[in-house]
């Protein structure tokens, strides 16, 4: 667990993810705005189940308000291949670098993990915020329609050395 500043000045805490954070994180991924309208159907559906935090590094941003620990965005992991399969902050709270501390918090994992780079099939409104963080486009992954009917850009990660 390591706790940090967000630019805002107000302490978050990124935490391993446990089973009981599967319902707020399924919550998260299907009230994202950025998956409203035609994107919809995309996450319609999606679980982050208890078997998924489990199998993967999960990691959830928290923050203190007046009803406990509020989760603020968080970010799966995976090793093999290293891939940047969610990431995801709650609406309210964007705009406020919590994205930009769990995508640090992401590279200092996969660094721990021995992994030199990590892509990243990103969602077409986070295009922009993957440039903004470092990411670099290697590529597009095409439509599979119907479940997901656009092409999608492709970046990377390049993992630096302590």
């Amino acid at each position: 667990m390591s706790s940090r500043t967000s630019p805002m000045g107000r302490p978050i805490t990124i935490r391993r993810a446990v089973a009981r954070d599967a319902k707020r994180l399924t919550r998260l991924v299907r009230g994202s705005g950025a998956y409203s309208g035609k994107y919809a159907a995309a996450v319609a559906g999606y679980r982050v189940g208890p078997d998924y935090i489990e199998a993967h590094r999960v990691f959830v941003a928290v923050g203190a308000d007046e009803h406990g620990d509020r989760v603020l965005g968080f970010y799966s992991l995976v090793l093999a291949p290293p891939e940047l399969d969610l990431l995801f902050v709650a609406d309210e709270a964007q705009g406020r670098g919590i994205g930009r501390l769990l995508v640090a918090h992401m590279l200092s994992e996969a660094r721990a993990a021995g992994l030199d780079c990590v892509k990243v099939v990103s969602h077409l409104p986070a295009e922009g915020f993957y440039h903004r963080v470092g990411a670099v486009r290697v590529g597009t992954v095409l439509a599979n329609p119907p479940v997901l009917p656009w092409d999608r850009p492709e970046f990377e990660f390049r993992v630096p050395a302590e």
